[in-house]
């Protein structure tokens, strides 16, 4: 009994630890703690008396991660899928800004990565679109992206 309550303590510690430096996903703090020895009979009902109390929160960790990746110039399918691997439904609004806020986003990373007025080969373009198809952004975002910014071809 009283190796449960300590191990039940350590587990609570050091899965606080962890929320103080980042938002964690409840997947992820299982995963840690396994990692770290704990048994996952003790972890569950640790992770679920935190979620409880507010301190694990996976809209929290959602809407936070999805702001992150977004800034990094990530696309809405790429965070959408990072954020599956890590265990979070989405049923957080981090990912529905309107289609303009997308665009907008879109454009910056076009031109954080591609510069110059100059016409474009077919060819130039194709390379483009995958590297921004790459990145997350749907393929009609990517093909509504020449008319947008006036992109000319060759």
């Amino acid at each position: 009994m009283a190796a449960e309550l300590d191990t039940a303590k350590a587990i609570r510690a050091y899965c606080l630890r962890l929320l103080a430096q980042r938002e964690h996903s409840r997947q992820e703090l299982g995963n840690k703690c396994l990692l770290k020895g704990f048994p996952k009979d003790d972890i569950v009902p640790i992770l679920a008396e935190l979620a409880e109390q507010g301190w694990q929160d996976d809209a929290r960790y959602a809407e936070s991660y999805a702001r992150a990746r977004i800034q990094k110039g990530y696309g809405p399918l790429a965070v959408r899928y990072a954020l599956q691997q890590k265990g979070v439904a989405m049923e957080a609004d981090a990912l529905q800004p309107d289609e303009d806020s997308w665009l907008d986003t879109l454009v910056q990373v076009y031109h954080k990565k591609f510069s110059g007025d100059q016409p474009l080969s077919r060819q130039e373009w194709a390379k483009r679109s995958r590297f921004l198809i790459q990145r997350g952004f749907p393929a009609e975002l990517v093909n509504a992206l020449p008319k947008h910014l006036a992109i000319r071809f060759l």
